[in-house]
């Protein structure tokens, strides 16, 4: 028998968790490897930047200081300061905390809509399925830029929670699609069977049999959002769509462009929210990356491959596989015997 078969036996001889809770923790093992783990470390920085903005900041982002403009990165002022002598690092670490409520908030809200609308129309048949494909279908289609611009446009300043609403109503459809085709998939398990023999309500066979099932679909749709909020966020902010009163990393480059920090190489005013537009795209990159290595069977094979050959001290990259000679004692004791 050979070793790819006996870890295969190992593996199926497993209990099964049963548990609801045992299935949740088994569902959120994509956050186990190292690529997500950097990610969430990266993440997770730039989070706590956020909450603990006002105890970071060394001044007021709004404070004013006409005997320190235009200056470069100092003892006092780390990344320097803006044209009006206002300090750039106090408005980098108050502009994290809009990028990351808006950010969240939209990815909360588009997530919520795309396992709603998915899972449905995914578990149910006939013309219900089909109204909620057709639903899906139309919003895949809104442009949701020129959107966010008309609604900003009739508020003189827009709150946050009304853009990152915008941006999770009309960023809901991809993920409605992908967890539709898995439920289709799944309802014909045997496990849904048998869940539905036994007059088990819907609500029950959705949340507890099916979710901790598409946890990794979840998630990966979840990061997606993100990814896409913040992106959306800057970009409208850059381009003075949302006020520049409304402080995340989009007005400072704004800010930097008007005043032509560009032209004049103040670099300490662009290039420091422009590095962390950077980071926190690795960040979530790397998560998603990293469930897509759980999801895929062939990535994750290939990292556990890769993994066990590092700790046995073996070239990934080499395309021939070591052999290692045999020992002295073994060609000693043949000698004897002979």
């Amino acid at each position: 028998m050979t070793t790819t078969a006996t870890i295969r036996m190992a593996r199926e001889s497993e209990p099964a968790p049963t548990t609801f809770l045992a299935r949740l923790g088994a569902a959120f093992a994509m956050f186990r490897n190292g690529k997500s783990i950097t990610g969430l470390a990266i993440l997770g920085f730039f989070v706590l930047v956020a909450i603990f903005a006002d105890v970071l900041a060394p001044y007021s982002p709004t404070k004013v200081d006409n005997t320190a403009r235009f200056q470069p990165p100092s003892p006092e002022h780390w990344l320097g300061t803006t044209h009006i002598g206002e300090d750039v690092l106090s408005q980098v670490i108050h502009g994290t905390r809009g990028v990351i409520v808006v950010g969240f908030l939209a990815a909360l809200i588009a997530t919520i809509i795309a396992i709603v609308v998915g899972v449905i129309s995914g578990y149910l048949k006939g013309w219900r399925s089909e109204s909620l494909s057709a639903l899906t279908n139309v919003f895949l289609v809104i442009p949701g830029l020129p959107l966010i611009i008309i609604v900003a446009s009739m508020f003189e300043s827009p709150p946050l929670v009304l853009i990152a609403a915008v941006l999770g109503i009309t960023g809901w459809a991809w993920g409605a699609r992908v967890l539709r085709a898995q439920t289709m998939s799944l309802r014909n398990r045997d496990f849904i069977q048998a869940a539905r023999a036994n007059g088990e309500p819907l609500a029950r066979i959705i949340a507890v049999e099916m979710l901790p099932n598409l946890m990794a679909l979840i998630a990966a749709s979840f990061v997606g959002t993100v990814t896409a909020a913040i992106l959306g966020l800057t970009t409208l902010s850059y381009i003075g769509v949302i006020p520049v009163d409304t402080y995340n990393w989009g007005t400072i480059l704004n800010w930097a462009s008007a005043q032509g920090a560009f032209r004049q190489n103040q670099w300490w005013w662009y290039l420091p929210p422009g590095l962390c537009i950077a980071a926190i795209g690795v960040a979530l990159s790397l998560i998603n990356f990293g469930i897509d290595e759980y999801v895929n069977p062939r990535l994750r094979s290939a990292g556990e491959r890769a993994r066990a050959m590092k700790k046995k001290g073996l070239d990934v990259n080499d395309a021939v596989t070591a052999v290692r000679a045999p020992s002295a004692s073994v060609s000693t004791s043949k000698d004897t015997t002979a």
